[in-house]
C-alpha cells in the first residue's frame, strides 16, 4: 500500500530486515526446493517427472506463528503459485505478478516506493520457476527464476496483496476509497456531523474524523471559524491545497451588481453542483458564512442526489438509463478573476464508473447549454427523466440556515445544493466566502493520516 515515500521507507526496512535474517529449512541435508535440481537449471520448470507430482516444500519445523508460511507450491499445468499458511489460509499469486513485483533493488526502490523493473526487456512468458525455498521460520518465500534472477517475498508482504475476493474488498474499503452512506431528506438529522474548527486544524485525529465524515455522508459542517475571510484557505492547507478556477481560489458569495454568476444575485438560486462544465471539476466545497442575512430568506438547500440517482435506478430504470446515458453540453462564458474564459464539457447528468457505481452528478440549469447534439427523438424523453430527477431532489432537499462562524462542506460531486432568495439591503447583507478542494488531495491525506498510526 502507498502511503508516503518516508513511511513505505521504513516498512520496506523492516520487510528486508526479515529477508536478511531468516534462514532456509533443510530437508535431507539439503535446501527444501520447489522444482527441479540445480543442474537442470536451463531445463522448463514444468517437466515431465514434475507434472506427474503435486510439486511443494513443507516446513516441519516452523515456528507455529499465524501468517507464517507452511509451504509453498506450483500445482501441475498452474502459471499461480500456491502458498498455505500455518493458520490454513491458502493463497494463489501469479507468476507474472510475483516476477513483476520482486522487492530486489534491481526491480524495486524502497526510497520512492517505486518500480524500477526494466519493463522494455519483461517477458510475461518468461515467468517461470527453477527453485523455491521457503525459510526455517516461515517469513520468507525465496524464488530463482529461469534466468537466474532471484526474488524473495515476506509473508506479510504476500499475505495483505493476496487475490482473494475479501482481501480486494477490504483493501479498497481502507485504502482506496470507502464507500458512501447514501441518505434520504429525514435521515439528515442522523448522518449531519459537526467539528470545531480549531479542533481540524490542530489535531490530526479530529482532521480525519472530519475527512471520513465527509467522505461517507458528503456533508459535514464545521463551527466557530473565526471571521475573517483567510479560514477556508487555512482549512484546504491542512488537507493539500486549494483548487483555483477562473473564479479564482477563495471566492465571495454575495450580492454583486453586473455579475456573469447567478450565485451573486440575492434572488433564489436553484440547486447545482459547481462547475459542471470542467471535465475535472473541483470535489469539495467549503463555504465559510462570515455574516448572514437576518431576512426570513437565504436558507441552504442540499440534498443527496447519489440517493435520488439510486432511488431512480431501482424505481424508474429507463429514466436512469436516459439521464446516465446522453450527453449533454455544459457550458459557462464570462470573465472574472482568472479572465475572460469560455468552457464547455459534454457528460451525462449522472456519470457511472466502469462498475456501474455512481461517480459524479453534474446538474446546473444555467450552466446547460442550449445546443443538446443529440438525436432528435432522444429530446423529449431525456426532458421527461430529467424533470423527474428534479422533482425528487427538491422533494429529497434538506433546508437550513449557515451563521457566521459555520463553514460547510460538501461533495461537489455527490450533492446539489442551492439557497432561497433573500432581501440585500445595506443593513441586511450576506457574505459568504468559498474555496475548493480536490477530492484526489482529499483521499491523499487521508491516507496520510492513517498510515502514521502504523509507525
Amino acid at each position: 500500500m502507498q502511503i508516503g515515500g518516508r513511511l513505505a521507507a521504513r516498512l520496506i526496512a523492516a520487510e528486508r530486515s526479515i529477508f536478511v535474517a531468516s534462514s532456509y529449512h533443510r530437508f535431507g541435508g539439503v535446501l527444501s526446493r520447489l522444482g527441479p535440481h540445480s543442474s537442470q537449471g536451463r531445463q522448463p520448470f514444468h517437466t515431465a517427472l514434475l507434472q506427474s507430482l503435486r510439486k511443494a516444500v513443507s516446513v516441519d519445523a516452523l515456528r507455529q506463528v499465524s501468517g507464517s508460511i507452511k509451504s509453498a507450491y506450483q500445482p501441475a499445468s498452474s502459471r499461480n503459485l500456491t502458498v498455505e499458511l500455518v493458520d490454513g489460509q491458502r493463497y494463489e499469486f501469479p507468476l507474472v505478478w510475483l516476477r513483476d513485483n520482486c522487492q530486489c533493488p534491481d526491480c524495486f526502490h524502497p526510497g520512492s516506493y517505486s518500480r524500477v523493473i526494466n519493463w522494455e526487456r519483461f517477458d510475461p512468458e518468461a515467468a517461470v520457476i527453477r527453485e523455491c525455498a521457503v525459510s526455517d521460520d516461515g517469513n520468507l518465500v525465496d524464488i530463482t527464476w529461469h534466468d537466474g534472477h532471484r526474488s524473495q517475498f515476506d509473508a506479510s508482504w504476500m499475505s495483505k496483496r493476496n487475490f482473494t475476493q475479501q482481501n480486494t474488498e477490504q483493501y479498497l474499503e481502507e485504502w482506496y476509497r470507502p464507500k458512501p452512506r447514501l441518505w434520504k431528506r429525514s435521515e439528515f438529522g442522523e448522518v449531519l456531523k459537526s467539528f470545531e474548527f480549531d479542533d481540524v486544524i490542530g489535531r490530526d485525529e479530529a482532521l480525519q474524523a472530519w475527512i471520513e465524515a465527509l467522505i461517507r455522508y458528503g456533508v459535514v459542517m464545521i463551527r466557530n471559524a473565526p471571521l475573517t475571510e483567510q479560514e477556508c484557505r487555512k482549512l484546504a492547507n491542512r488537507v493539500g491545497f486549494i483548487r483555483k478556477t477562473h473564479y479564482g481560489e477563495e471566492f465571495v458569495v454575495a450580492n454583486k451588481e453586473n455579475t456573469t454568476n447567478v450565485a451573486y444575485l440575492s434572488t433564489p438560486l436553484q440547486m447545482h453542483t459547481d462547475l459542471p462544465y470542467y471535465d475535472y471539476k473541483p470535489g469539495c466545497n467549503l463555504l465559510h458564512c462570515l455574516v448572514q442575512s437576518t431576512s426570513t430568506g437565504g436558507q441552504n438547500l442540499i440534498a443527496d442526489a447519489f440517493w435520488v440517482a439510486d432511488h431512480m435506478r431501482r424505481e424508474h430504470p429507463e429514466d436512469f438509463r436516459l439521464l446516465s446515458e446522453t450527453l449533454v453540453n455544459w457550458t459557462d462564458v464570462g470573465v472574472d478573476e482568472g479572465g475572460e474564459f469560455h468552457s464547455i464539457y459534454r457528460a451525462p447528468v449522472i456519470c457511472l464508473d466502469r462498475e456501474g457505481k455512481l461517480e459524479r452528478i453534474n446538474h446546473s440549469v444555467p450552466q446547460r447549454d442550449s445546443f443538446f447534439n443529440v438525436p432528435l427523438d432522444k429530446v423529449e424523453p431525456w426532458y421527461r427523466a430529467m424533470a423527474r430527477f428534479v422533482q425528487l431532489l427538491h422533494q429529497e432537499a434538506v433546508e437550513f440556515k449557515t451563521m457566521p462562524g459555520d463553514i460547510l462542506t460538501f461533495s461537489n460531486i455527490r450533492m446539489v445544493h442551492g439557497r432561497t432568495g433573500y432581501t440585500d439591503t445595506e443593513g441586511n447583507m450576506r457574505h459568504i466566502v468559498g474555496a475548493y478542494l480536490d477530492w484526489d488531495e482529499i483521499y491523499s491525506r487521508l491516507r496520510v493520516l492513517k498510515g502514521k498510526k502504523l509507525e
